[in-house]
């Protein structure tokens, strides 16, 4: 009873913290044309206040990962423009890791058993597989950008992949993709969509990057079962 209360408690909070956010913020507010529509007032506060804006901004981003809310890419792009390349890596890449570790561990508190418990086979066989490779499928899945983000992080809530291994993979495995964008933020005035940064060539090498420990893992395993 007391699990199940604090349950509902913890669910209320989330949906009044994802209302709260959502009406703070206007419409349109985390779109590339509002963002380089105030990107010069912005980056003029940043000048004046640069250790309160850096703060704001990691805040911001760590309750814009954890609760879901679309435009974590449009605030990559915005690190990048307002802070510069490295001090954007470091806000961004420990921002979004947080974020998303707070997003699997809500999934965790408030799915994982009734998961575990109403899908028990099938979940026996998919945490044998967490537990072999699961950082493997989490780094490419991370890797992807295809594959939305907070699947990833309410998938991995409902698995046994530890905490640990799931904060540093995903934070390995998000990098590339904001250095990216990070980089993208320095031309944000030039930039017409998001589109733009994300070329097919990029994401057909960020695929393949997210794929090869699997396709070698693969082959070690087959050459070990096939050598003398």
């Amino acid at each position: 009873m007391r699990a199940r209360r604090g349950k509902i408690l913890l669910f209320c909070a989330l949906l009044g913290a994802f209302v709260f956010v959502s009406r703070l913020l206007p419409p349109g507010a985390l779109t590339l044309d509002n963002l380089q529509a105030q990107h010069q007032t912005l980056l003029l506060y940043c000048q004046q206040a640069p250790l309160q804006s850096a703060v704001l901004f990691f805040i911001f981003y760590v309750l814009i990962a954890a609760l879901s809310l679309p435009g974590a890419a449009v605030l990559t792009l915005l690190g990048g423009a307002l802070f510069g390349l490295w001090p954007g890596i470091i806000l961004v890449s420990f921002a979004s890791t947080l974020g998303a570790t707070l997003a699997m561990l809500v999934s965790r508190y408030l799915l994982r058993d009734w998961v575990q418990r109403r899908f028990s086979r099938p979940m026996r066989t998919v945490n044998e597989g967490v537990s072999r490779d699961g950082a493997f499928y989490l780094f490419a899945l991370r890797l992807v950008p295809l594959f939305p983000f907070f699947m990833v992080n309410l998938l991995a809530g409902v698995t046994a992949l530890s905490l640990g291994r799931y904060w540093w993979v995903s934070q390995l495995g998000m990098l590339p993709g904001a250095i990216v964008y990070l980089n993208a933020g320095h031309q944000l005035g030039q930039i017409s969509s998001l589109r733009d940064i994300l070329s097919p060539g990029v994401v057909f090498a960020f695929t393949l990057l997210g794929l090869l420990p699997l396709i070698t893992r693969w082959l070690f395993a087959r050459f070990s079962r096939t050598s003398p």
